[in-house]
């Protein structure tokens, strides 16, 4: 019921449109054949507060063709992580999903989030996901 609900509510909308889901604190292992058929363009979801054990699915071999974007740091935290741990997590994340898919982004949302810590968490990750684009680049 729920995949049908979600495919009604952006069945009429044009296909250069993409569609953006996020699911915090879900069972998503347990849910993802549902979530394969929702047909989102790109789901993103809680990842590093559960320590990436929202992953463990891929690492059982399901495959996902969409756009997935695995949090890379936990946002209830008031603590900032250095690039270098954010880049070990993407890391940890390409090891079991293709680059293509992949997108870089927080666990869920930012709203609990001060600004003193949104700005240099948000470029930290920024810089990660750029040194590791190059590091792919240069790997090919």
């Amino acid at each position: 019921m729920a995949v049908h609900s979600f495919r009604i509510t952006n069945c009429r909308v044009e296909d250069t449109t993409q569609i953006h889901t996020q699911m915090c604190y879900s069972n998503f292992n347990d849910i993802i054949h549902s979530i394969i058929n929702m047909d989102a363009n790109v789901i993103t979801i809680e990842n590093s507060r559960s320590d990436e054990k929202l992953l463990l699915v891929f690492h059982e071999g399901v495959k996902y063709g969409a756009g997935i974007g695995p949090g890379v740091y936990d946002i209830h935290s008031p603590r900032i992580p250095s690039t270098k741990e954010i880049a070990d997590r993407i890391n940890k994340v390409l090891a079991v999903l293709e680059t293509n898919i992949l997108w870089v982004n927080p666990d869920c949302g930012l709203k609990t989030c001060k600004y003193t810590e949104v700005k240099p968490t948000l470029s930290n990750m920024v810089a990660a996901a750029k040194r590791l684009r190059t590091q792919l680049a240069s790997a090919k």
